[in-house]
């Protein structure tokens, strides 16, 4: 085996362990409660980045549909709980509603699969690697994520 190779090889098997490491059983990092019937729990890793307070992120749980030519939007509230005795918070989205639409009149009349995201409040929270987020949702909702960052550009308000 050539010396590229084996570099390769290595920094293969390093990205593994790594992504194992991060990837560590819920249970070893705190008591995390078991989901309720009906729900299920879902677990983001994030990986550190410097300057993390210029970092959001964005919960997108969601349901795939079929929709039309309309936007489609389920309804719900992602509620902040805390790890009792560890200070934890994970969070809880109890129910769904919808889905909610447009009422256009689409001219092709085509139907499509598409992800239709719950919007409410609660979805938006601050950037944090050293902790799991972790979040409890109905059965058939599934949850994507985004990053967000600040820019670096910081405009000054006018007096009026």
């Amino acid at each position: 085996m050539t010396s590229s190779a084996l570099t390769l090889l290595s920094v293969l098997a390093m990205s593994v362990l790594a992504a194992q490491a991060n990837a560590a059983k819920l249970e070893d990092i705190a008591p995390y409660p078991k989901a309720d019937a009906g729900h299920v729990r879902q677990v983001i890793h994030l990986p550190a980045k410097p300057q993390e307070q210029d970092f959001k992120v964005e919960i997108l749980a969601g349901k795939t549909l079929l929709v039309d030519c309309n936007q489609q939007r389920l309804g719900g509230v992602l509620e902040e709980k805390n790890l009792e005795g560890w200070g934890y918070p994970f969070y809880r989205l109890e129910k769904v509603s919808g889905p909610m639409s447009t009422m256009m009149a689409c001219p092709d009349g085509k139907t499509r699969e598409d992800f239709v995201p719950v919007v409410g409040d609660g979805f938006v929270l601050r950037y944090n690697s050293k902790l799991p987020i972790v979040v409890y949702v109905p059965k058939d909702v599934e949850v994507r994520y985004r990053i967000w960052s600040a820019s670096t550009t910081v405009e000054k308000a006018s007096e009026q």
